[in-house]
């Protein structure tokens, strides 16, 4: 379902534009749709035919996106595996400070090699509507004033629903534009269609390396664009905007953790308006990829940051839950092992008794 549908299904039980977007409104806030204001009561505004309409469109909405289930993280994350209305199966992710981080695809077909939503391809698109029904569900549970589109799949690649829910979220959804958070490893649709927009999201950039050949193989599926043709991009939308980019790179011990690298992402990231987000790889089982060690995160970071680089460290959320992108949904579709993880909670409930 995309926007437009939801809102003709609005049309079709008789509201009028004045009671779609009330409606609208109530559902982006995870209330219920005949939700009133402080000053008047549902009943006393919404036309009787459009009362006894909304439970039927109330259960088309709550279909798009329910949760299968949820997993309370340490860090004060809540990561949900959500059931579509077909059954499939996409990640969100509750962060801490008011954040929520959504999905736009099930599955993905740039495949980077070190994630596991690339891994299972791209099965199909998410319309608008799906999207939306994200943040309208997470709402039910926390307040949700952050959304970054950074869940399972690649946001360029589902452009057109991808930014008709920038536009509602900002808006309607009362989320300010730079609270948007578009990720991408690097298309030139983006380029292309964000400065035209009246909701410009902030913009965050898959790199993991400054070489090109290495990208290639970490990303095959990319576009062939070089990194310093992707941060030339980049760094001119942050100055349009008046918002700095947000270069991401996945931490693979071996691989773009060396000082050759981190020498090169000093010339590369030196004096442009834009942060570097460290993302310590998060295992899975079988996975040739290692994270490295706590000790050699922090050292990259100083190193990075004393050479004028902004640089943080992200780990993804949930870690101790495995939960790193597109893990739950692959744990649930049984294709990963999640032995390792029962034995890991067996370990954790046993010992407060051990000591």
């Amino acid at each position: 379902m995309r926007i437009q549908d939801f809102h003709q299904a609005l049309a079709d039980i008789g509201a009028r534009p004045c009671h779609i977007g009330r409606i609208t409104r109530a559902w982006l806030k995870g209330l219920p749709l005949d939700h009133g204001t402080l000053r008047q009561r549902g009943e006393h505004y919404f036309p009787r035919v459009v009362r006894e309409g909304l439970p039927q469109v109330s259960h088309t909405l709550d279909t798009l996106a329910r949760i299968h289930t949820q997993h309370a993280a340490a860090d004060g994350s809540l990561r949900l595996l959500v059931a579509l209305a077909d059954d499939q199966l996409v990640e969100s992710v509750l962060l801490p400070r008011d954040g929520l981080c959504v999905s736009s695809q099930v599955g993905c077909a740039v495949g980077c090699t070190f994630c596991m939503t690339g891994k299972s391809g791209l099965l199909r698109q998410l319309g608008s509507a799906e999207i939306v029904a994200q943040v309208a569900l997470a709402r039910r549970l926390r307040p949700v004033k952050k959304v970054v589109f950074m869940g399972m799949g690649e946001p360029a690649h589902n452009l057109d629903n991808v930014l008709e829910a920038i536009q509602l979220l900002g808006t309607d959804g009362n989320i300010g534009h730079k609270n948007l958070v578009f990720s991408t490893v690097g298309d030139a649709r983006v380029f292309q269609r964000l400065p035209t927009l009246a909701v410009r999201p902030a913009l965050a950039l898959s790199l993991h390396t400054t070489r090109a050949d290495l990208r290639a193989q970490l990303l095959p599926r990319a576009p062939r664009i070089t990194p310093e043709a992707l941060v030339a991009q980049g760094e001119a939308y942050a100055r349009l905007v008046d918002y700095p980019i947000q270069y991401q790179w996945t931490l693979l011990a071996g691989i773009n953790d060396t000082q050759e690298e981190l020498d090169a992402v000093v010339g590369l990231l030196k004096d442009r308006y834009g942060v570097l987000n460290l993302i310590p790889y998060n295992s899975v089982e079988g996975d040739s990829y290692r994270r490295p060690s706590s000790t050699r995160i922090e050292t990259i970071r100083r190193y990075l940051q004393s050479h004028g680089i902004l640089t943080k460290i992200r780990d993804s959320a949930g870690q101790e839950v495995e939960g790193g992108c597109g893990q739950l949904r692959a744990r649930a579709a049984g294709l990963i092992d999640h032995s390792r993880l029962l034995r890991r909670k067996a370990s954790a409930g046993a010992a407060p008794s051990a000591g």
